[in-house]
């Protein structure tokens, strides 16, 4: 059995950096049983990486719901008619939102 696996290693290429293989022994019974694990460094790499950049979000607040800063009744006209600025700042989502009802609207989105 140790020249079969003896074989094998020299006959497998070497892998990239971050890869492994371990070869894990267990006995079932009389016969013994060889298992190969996939161990991916370079993921386990990256998501530790990425928790050190996004943090740890069961410990951030959750954000509240904010109102919309634009009105569900208001117009397309109503925005381009005048030049008061908004109380906040409009988020992306909501503008986006708010274009292509009007589009629907128009009949310019399908």
């Amino acid at each position: 059995m140790e020249s079969k696996d003896s074989n094998l290693a020299s006959t497998k290429a070497p892998l990239p950096s971050g890869l492994s293989i371990v070869n894990e022994q267990e006995k079932h019974g009389d016969d013994n049983v060889s298992c190969v694990s996939f161990i991916n460094h370079a993921e386990i790499a990256w998501h530790e990486r990425r928790k050190e950049w996004v943090g740890d979000q069961s410990k951030k607040p959750h954000r509240m719901t904010k109102e919309p800063v634009i009105s569900w009744s208001t117009t397309y006209e109503d925005l381009l008619s005048t030049n008061q600025h908004f109380p906040r700042r409009i988020a992306l989502a909501e503008m986006v939102d708010f274009l292509v009802d009007i589009w629907h609207e128009d009949g310019l989105y399908d």
